[in-house]
């Protein structure tokens, strides 16, 4: 099996490298679209801008690699901004566009009650679904187990039922979300220890 971790200048690609070569992957890095091919899986790990990361995505002809291998079925992960690029846009990056791979936009804290970013351990609650493949990354999984966080913004989608996993932080925003080959995590599972580990095994193992 080989799994490409998407390299755009921005993302913890080593750590997230090192934790699919544990389960067995070829893990391999890229920041190329031909990097792509023949991938059984695509891991967008993602730190940093929105409009910037867009930026360097369109830059090295990723932006389009990725949509047509989503298109095309093969498995996708986006963590923590990489899930985010996925929708339409964000109030990070005003007019500029995202991949719009699913419909919805990108929106910061508002509540002036809570320190901003959203930094440290908080808990997923999980949704569950009568599709069993909306569900899969959250197998053998404990309802409020404790992840890594550290973002200001977080997705808002237009289509609720694609949201898997929930958390509490002055609002309750989409943490985990799954439609058919595509999936999105908000929170690091690198640093999320056993739970985080457990989540990127399950996404291999699909």
């Amino acid at each position: 099996m080989k799994i490409a971790i998407i390299d755009y200048g921005m993302g913890n690609l080593a750590s997230v490298q090192k934790a699919c070569v544990s389960f067995g992957a070829k893990a391999e890095i890229t920041a190329h679209p031909r990097g792509l091919e023949g991938a059984d899986k695509i891991i967008l790990p993602g730190v940093g801008a929105f409009g910037e990361a867009m930026h360097q995505l369109e830059r090295i002809g990723l932006a389009g690699a990725i949509k047509n291998k989503i298109r095309e079925g093969i498995l996708f992960l986006g963590i923590c901004l990489g899930m985010q690029l996925l929708f339409e846009r964000s109030q990070e990056s005003r007019g500029v566009k995202g991949l719009g791979i699913l419909k919805g936009k990108v929106a910061r804290f508002q509540d002036n009650r809570i320190k901003v970013p959203h930094m440290g351990w908080n808990t997923i609650e999980i949704r569950k679904s009568k599709f069993e493949n909306r569900n899969v990354l959250l197998k053998n999984m404990r309802d409020d187990s404790y992840v890594y966080f550290c973002h200001s913004y977080y997705v808002e989608p237009k289509d609720k039922t694609i949201v898997r996993g929930t958390t509490d932080y002055g609002v309750k925003f989409a943490s985990l979300i799954a439609k058919d080959n595509i999936f999105g995590i908000q929170f690091h599972p690198e640093k999320s220890q056993m739970v985080g580990l457990k989540i990127l095994e399950n996404f291999i193992n699909l």
